[in-house]
């Protein structure tokens, strides 16, 4: 028996850290921010009003069974490419149509799940759509691309949700109390990550969980990290209300981190190789060696 592993986030950065954990946990739980409103995702909300699926479509095919031969990953990840389905992915629209066939999108995502023969549950991090808002050099800014976008003219602050407490999946709550090891995943600082911990639910139960926290750092910057180091990466996540425990950076690829400012914060600095060639994204199999390392 392995370890129960809870990792949160969004995008690229959530579904590189469960390739790496499928490869040391028993039980795996993705908690995944649903207020994208950018690409297919941005259009279904508009169109249908419902939580954004793209990031969780990414999440199911990075715990997609191994041993699948059939043809479901690659279909889900199929985009069309002309007429009105044009540069929406398959698998966004399955997940909208099992939510509204099944009338809850969780089960939506435990029956995809079952499609993909996946190694763990992928769970939003609210129940229904939610919108972000940030204050950016003096401005408030309404919504993810925007936000994400503003990030490259001035400092993000105050990421807030809209509704302010949006319900959080039970199932995610649940997960996260009784976890040996939470992930924060790298990827887009604030419109992935703080998104996930804006939701008060969530912030409240990774406090009180009895299971370390772990941030993984970022390796490059993005439009809404510009000039951020390392470091700046996990002030971010505490002045927001997060809790961090253990900061995994890599001292020789990546954004420079100060494991003495690190120590500062009340939080234990882990430097380990986890690059991977090139030194410009996360290797998942020495992400796993760190990760596993920790328990």
């Amino acid at each position: 028996m392995g370890p129960s592993i809870v990792a949160l986030g969004g995008g690229h950065g959530l579904s590189v850290a469960l390739r790496a954990i499928r490869e040391y946990a028993n039980e795996i739980t993705a908690v995944v921010s649903v207020a994208d409103d950018g690409g297919s995702s941005g259009r279904l909300r508009r169109d249908l009003d419902v939580p954004a699926p793209g990031d969780l479509r990414r999440c199911l095919i990075a715990l997609a069974g191994d041993d699948d031969d059939g043809p479901w990953s690659g279909a889900f990840e199929h985009r069309f490419s002309s007429g009105e389905l044009a540069d929406h992915a398959l698998g966004n629209l399955v997940l909208v149509g099992l939510a509204e066939t099944l009338g809850d999108l969780t089960a939506a995502l435990d029956e995809a799940g079952q499609l993909l023969r996946a190694v763990g549950r992928v769970l939003p991090a609210t129940l229904g759509p939610v919108s972000m808002a940030a204050q950016v050099g003096g401005e408030r800014i309404t919504g993810q691309v925007a936000i994400a976008q503003a990030g490259k003219r001035a400092r993000i602050h105050e990421v807030r949700l809209t509704p302010a407490d949006p319900p959080a999946s039970p199932d995610a709550l649940t997960a996260i109390a009784r976890a040996d090891q939470i992930v924060l995943a790298p990827g887009s600082l604030y419109t992935s990550i703080v998104a996930v911990l804006s939701v008060p639910e969530i912030r409240d139960v990774i406090a009180g969980a009895h299971g370390r926290v772990v941030q993984i750092a970022n390796l490059a910057v993005e439009n809404e990290t510009t000039g951020h180091d390392g470091t700046d990466h996990l002030r971010a996540v505490l002045d927001h209300g997060g809790r961090v425990d253990q900061f995994v950076y890599d001292p020789e690829h990546g954004l420079a981190v100060d494991p003495a400012a690190v120590a500062a914060l009340g939080v234990e600095p882990v430097a380990a190789a986890i690059a991977g060639l090139g030194g410009t994204g996360h290797d998942p199999q020495q992400l796993a060696k760190a990760l596993s390392a920790l328990l």
